[in-house]
Order: structure tokens, then sequence, then C-alpha cells
């Protein structure tokens, strides 16, 4: 009996599961599929990705810098497939037969059930012919995209560019799939969250002539794409055109910071290249050619290149040496001239000389001896060096400024210990690492870093972190101001002035005045010449105006330039100017065309 029952209950069981599979079946395809009858007829249903369009960015005062036009991406689905032409297809996209065909296999391989880009970025005109004849290709449908596109044709280190996602990223983030875009280097990389928007989905039923029927389940399942937030960055477009200007046929680099906010004005790496180059179907070709070019176009030297500050960093130097009491604004020390040792000088002047003349006439000895007196307050080298360094990073050498550009490098302010591993502990001491007393030496700095340098001077001893975003928004959702860090130094503020009379002594008093000392502006700078193993030395000049309130700091950076004040300091007068008065004085005139002319690209080689 107790079998018998145990039988029963068994097929009952197996009664109502079979029972409860075909009702699933008929609930799906009556009450779920309401077009149940147009599948009898072949209906395919087809997932279609909407993607949104990628927000466009500003520059500081609303011009334009990178907007969206429509282009197409051709999909296919393998399995909907069937005999077509392949010639015909390949004429009216515009394609060579090998290429598709080799697409198309791939796509094959990829899977059959799920849809694939084989050819991209259509443009509206190849697109219009090929949707007239579309229904002659099952399996085959377009997709709306958008591509970037550049009308002031300038900034392309900063803006960067977009590309196809790769494998690594799609297994990393689900949000990705096959054939997505990305913002692969500079803002569009930073911002690409905010930038991208939210992809929308939507279900849809074609016929087996490749012609839409209707949505399916009348969108019930859909999800509407969210279009991408709006940049508005901190650089002066005209600004940063005139900054490429005067950089043409020469490497190197301009950055310039409004002191007060840290707010990038102008970010160049020279030479650079037309930020359209990167979009459309020509975009692995012109790629590769920028990235074979020999002058590096692509490498973006403003923060990936560290170098040498040269004289510049004399001021630092000599803003250690006032805290640390090791000299005052009266402290003289003598300077043999070309004949001074251990640290020759460049020139021969008046000795002895004082803080404010010595940064006047760049004299090494004096910094020297400063870098020296600072070392013999200490019993132990190690200690003073630390102590020095210490004072040195709080500038923000050494150390990322910022996190918007992700090739940015740190540069170098070795610690004690290096020096101890290769002269062993307490067999090294001031003199033997003097070349950092003049800026030489192990010391590695980006141009990014001496723009934020010449800024904390210009803030008598603090810096905002230097940014080149301001505010995030669309037409939705408010704007979203963005806040930076506020750092200070380890320099008292008292101690600033002195060196900044010595920086206005450099440009109104030195021999640079006749090519960039301007009329009714202060400008306070430090020229630097940076010594050069593979050829003519580095021009380097950093500088601020005006002298009070200041509005902007700029580093200029042009390797082979020989001196700073050859190419570096007038053309960072010129950008002061350009950005204060918005134009450039009559007399001014033949500098700008000088500089905008001088071709750099073949430097002379040392002897």
């Amino acid at each position: 009996m107790d079998n018998y029952s145990k039988r029963k209950y068994f097929l009952a069981a197996i009664f109502i599961v079979v029972v409860l599979i075909f009702s699933i079946r008929l609930f799906r395809l009556q009450v779920l599929d309401s077009n149940y009858k147009q599948y009898a007829t072949k209906n395919v249903l087809r997932r279609v990705v909407s993607y949104p369009a990628r927000g466009l960015i500003y520059d500081r005062h609303g011009e334009l810098l990178v907007y969206n036009k429509a282009s197409y991406d051709l999909l296919v689905t393998p399995r909907e497939l069937s005999e077509f032409d392949t010639t015909a297809l390949c004429r009216i996209l515009k394609v060579e037969k090998a290429d598709f065909i080799t697409s198309l296999n791939k796509a094959k391989r990829y899977s059959r059930y799920k849809p694939s880009v084989i050819v991209k970025q259509l443009s509206p005109e190849n697109y219009a012919v090929l949707q007239e004849k579309l229904f002659r290709y099952p399996g085959f449908f377009v997709q709306t995209r958008t591509l970037r596109e550049y009308p002031q044709k300038t900034a392309a280190h900063v803006l960067g560019y977009v590309g196809e996602v790769n494998r690594s990223t799609i297994e990393k983030n689900p949000y990705y799939s096959q054939g997505d875009y990305i913002g692969i280097t500079g803002l569009e990389k930073a911002y690409e969250k905010e930038l991208r928007g939210q992809k929308g989905v939507s279900f849809q039923l074609v016929d087996v002539h490749n012609r839409i029927k209707g949505s399916y389940q009348n969108g019930r399942r859909d999800t509407s794409a969210v279009l991408g937030k709006n940049l508005t960055t901190t650089i002066d477009a005209d600004l940063q055109a005139y900054a490429e200007y005067l950089m043409n046929n020469k490497k190197g680099s301009i950055v310039a910071i409004e002191p007060a906010t840290g707010e990038v004005l102008s970010f160049l790496s020279a030479p650079t290249y037309d930020p359209s180059l990167l979009v459309g179907r020509s975009r692995g070709a012109n790629y590769a050619k920028l990235d074979q070019d020999t002058l590096l176009p692509m490498f973006n030297r403003a923060v990936g290149a560290f170098y040498p500050p040269g004289s510049t960093f004399k001021l630092i130097n000599a803003l250690v040496g006032l805290e640390e009491d090791a000299i005052n604004t009266h402290t003289a020390f003598s300077c043999s001239g070309r004949g001074s040792r251990p640290i020759r000088c460049t020139h021969d002047h008046y000795s002895p000389i004082s803080l404010r003349d010595a940064i006047r006439e760049s004299c090494n000895p004096f910094f020297w001896h400063t870098f020296s007196a600072i070392f013999r307050k200490y019993q132990k080298v190690s200690d003073a060096y630390e102590v020095w360094r210490n004072h040195v990073m709080s500038f923000g050498l050494g150390t990322k400024l910022g996190n918007e550009l992700s090739n940015e490098v740190p540069g170098n302010i070795p610690k004690a210990d290096y020096y101890s591993y290769f002269y062993g502990a307490n067999h090294w001491n001031a003199l033997t690492i003097r070349s950092m007393a003049i800026g030489q030496g192990e010391l590695q700095i980006t141009p990014f870093q001496l723009a934020n340098v010449a800024a904390t001077i210009a803030n008598r001893g603090h810096y905002i972190t230097p940014h080149l975003v301001r505010s995030v928004w669309n037409t939705q959702d408010p704007e979203q101001k963005l806040e930076f860090e506020r750092h200070e130094t380890t320099i008292s503020p008292e101690h600033f002035d002195p060196v900044i009379e010595g920086m206005q002594a450099v440009v109104e008093e030195s021999g640079i005045r006749y090519t960039s000392r301007l009329d009714s502006i202060i400008i306070c700078g430090k020229t630097g010449t940076v010594e050069n193993n593979h050829g003519s030395d580095h021009s380097v000049f950093i500088a601020f105006a005006p002298k009070d309130n200041p509005k902007i700091a700029v580093s200029v950076y042009v390797e082979h330039g020989v001196w700073g004040s050859r190419y570096g300091a007038p053309i960072a007068s010129l950008i002061i100017e350009k950005y204060l008065n918005d134009s450039i004085a009559p007399r001014r005139i033949p500098i700008e065309t000088r500089m905008h002319e001088a071709n750099l690209l073949n430097p002379i080689q040392k002897k």
C-alpha cells in the first residue's frame, strides 16, 4: 500500500510539472507576447542600443571646444543573414570588398546571435544612400552614433580623444560592450563617466525585409538614453590658440595658471596636432602617422616630460634659505665672476652681492653659498637635506599635482637615502650635490609644476590644486561647480616679498627688459638656461603679473632655445600681454613675429 501511494504521488507530481511547463509556455506566447502572430511570419526581435550624445566641452567664456556630429555604424546579426550582393553593398558603403568580408567573418566567429559592428562611422551622406536599399540586406541594420568635432582645432592634449573600448575594459566594466567608444586621453578620459551619459535600449520587431514593424510589448521594456553632461573648462580658447601660434616649429610647452583659483588658462605641449585627425574612418591611419612621427606630437610634454628647472629653481632655494634663517635680505656673498669656484658664475658682475640683485644677475655662487649655509645649520647632512627637501616639496614638486591628465609624472626630488646609497652614509655633503643649488643635478620638474611654482610665489605661499575643468552640467541638472584643495607651503609669507622684488628686477633691470618688459604691467619673472647634453641648451622662464593681485602665472619651456632670455622670456611676456590686454602693443609686434617664425626643430649640436 505504501509503495502504491508513493507511485501515485510521483506520477501526479510529473503530471503537474508537465502541465505547468505548457501553461508557462502558452502564457508567454499568448499574453506576454502580444506580437505572437507576427512571430509566426518570421518576424525578428532586435535589441537596439541607443547611444546618448556625448557631453559638449566649452572654454571658460562659453566658447565651444568640442561638439558632436552624426555618424552611423552598420551592424550585422549573422543568424539573420541570407544571400546578398556583397559587391553592391560594398559599393554603397565605399569600403574594400576584402576588408568587408574579413569583418563579416570576424562577426560570425564572435557570435551568430549577437549583433556586431561591421562598418564604423558612416557619414550622413553614406547613410542616406544605404537606408533606401537596406531592405535588400536582411541581417544588417544601422545604429546611430556621434563623433567628436573640433571647431577650434586646438588644445589637443587637454581635450584628448575618444577611441573604441578594448577587451580589458569590457571585462572590468560591464557598462561597455564591443564597439563602444571611451575617452582614451585628456579630459575625455578624466571625465568619461560624466561625458558619456547612459545608454538606452529598445526592442523592435523587424520583418523579413529588414523593416521595423513596431516596438516589442509597446516599449514596456525600453529604456531611454541619458545625455552626457557638459564640461566648462578653465581654458581661454583665444589664449590657447595664441600659445600654439607662438610655439610653431618648436618643442616644449606653455602652461598658464590663474593664481587665485588654480584654473589653467592655457596648456600647450609642442609640437601639437589637429585633434580632428583622430576622428572618423581615417583615424587609424592618422594615429599611426602621429605615433611614428619622430617629433612625438602625441607626447604631452607639459606633464609627461620632466627636466632640470635650471636657474628658475634659485627662487625656491632663496625662500628656503630665508625660512631657515640661513640668509636674510642683507646677506651678501662674494662672486669672482666666471672664475668662481666651486660653482662658477655665468658672467661678471659687481661683488659682493645680496639677494635682490643675486636674483636679477642669476648669480650661481650666491645660491651655492645659500645652499651651503642651510646645510651648516644641521649636524647631520641627511637631516639637513631632508629639511631642505620638505620645503621644496611643499611647492608641489616631486608629486603629481592633479588627476585630470593620466600621463602626469611626479618629477624627481631625491631622498637623502639616494645619495647615501651612492656615496655612503655620512660620506656626502652640500658640496657633493652643489648642482642642486642652481637647479641642475638630479632635480626633475615638469613644466606644469613650474607654472604652479610661479602661481605659488604670486600667492605669497599657497596654491590651489591646478585644474582644467571649472564645472559639470547639463540642461536637466543644476551646474556642479568643482572645488579644489588649497595647499600651504612651509615658507612664511613675509619671505616672498624680497624674492618678488628680485623677480621684478629681472624683467625691468636686466637684459631681457628690451624683449619682455611691458609699459603698463609689472611682470615678475626668472630666466633659466638648462644644460642639455644632446644639443643646444633649453630656454626656460617663469613669471606672473601684475605684481600686486596677480591674474596670470606662466611657465615657458623651449627645448634647444639656448638661453632663458632668448625665447622663454619674450614668449612668456607675450602670453601675459595677450591675456591681460587682449592685444599686443605695436612696438612689440616685431618680437611676436620673431617668436612665431623661429624654427628650433633642428637644434644646433654642441661641439
